[in-house]
């Protein structure tokens, strides 16, 4: 079976399964859809989800993150991986908005990839979702399946998100995005998937 059949056969079940796919990280306008997402980053969206609401509450703009102190903010977020780098990026991220974008968070890679603790999958993340760009995030699920699925055979995550993009049409790679990361979850986990998982059933 070619790559494009293989795409469609994953697009095929994961629509049939997962047709209105919700975004994990709880959220309410760019700049706390960009804070969750740093925070992500080698921790869990269940976790990250746990610590925002206090944070959003004791500094729901980047006006008010940017006046507190790295320490303040690591109190608030401990339990999540990283989070003395976390805390002063965060802090960092949030007085360069202010100073340089008004408080609003920028719509450009080239702008979010120039922030503290923002790399490339955060930026697509806050693109996509945020600002409706056309944009396919890697993560480890992600990564995981599509070499799974044999869609790519690369060995990094720059090398997969190039394959998928080739496979998939432009306007669906936000959707799948966040299809195949709770399929990922749920379906198919990185131990082997699950008996009844009908995309492996069909692809390998």
């Amino acid at each position: 079976m070619q790559k494009r059949e293989r795409a469609a056969v994953v697009a095929e079940e994961l629509e049939r399964e997962i047709p209105n796919p919700e975004v994990p990280l709880r959220h309410h306008d760019p700049f706390t859809l960009l804070v969750a997402v740093v925070l992500s980053a080698r921790c869990t969206d269940a976790r990250v989800n746990l610590v925002t609401p206090a944070l959003f509450s004791a500094a729901p703009t980047p006006q008010a993150l940017a006046a507190r102190q790295p320490h303040e903010v690591r109190e608030l977020i401990a339990t999540c991986g990283l989070a003395d780098s976390k805390a002063e990026h965060l802090v960092e991220l949030s007085r360069i908005l202010c100073e340089q974008y008004g408080g609003r968070v920028p719509s450009t890679f080239e702008e979010l990839e120039a922030l503290p603790g923002v790399g490339h999958k955060t930026a697509s993340v806050v693109m996509n979702q945020a600002f409706g760009f056309p944009a396919f995030p890697v993560d480890t699920h992600i990564f995981r399946l599509a070499r799974r699925w044999k869609l790519s055979a690369g060995s990094t995550v720059q090398q997969v998100e190039r394959d998928l993009k080739k496979l998939f049409p432009r306007k669906a790679w936000g959707k799948l995005h966040l299809q195949m990361i709770l399929w990922g979850r749920t379906r198919c986990p990185a131990r082997g998937c699950h008996p009844q998982c009908p995309i492996c059933a069909r692809l390998i």
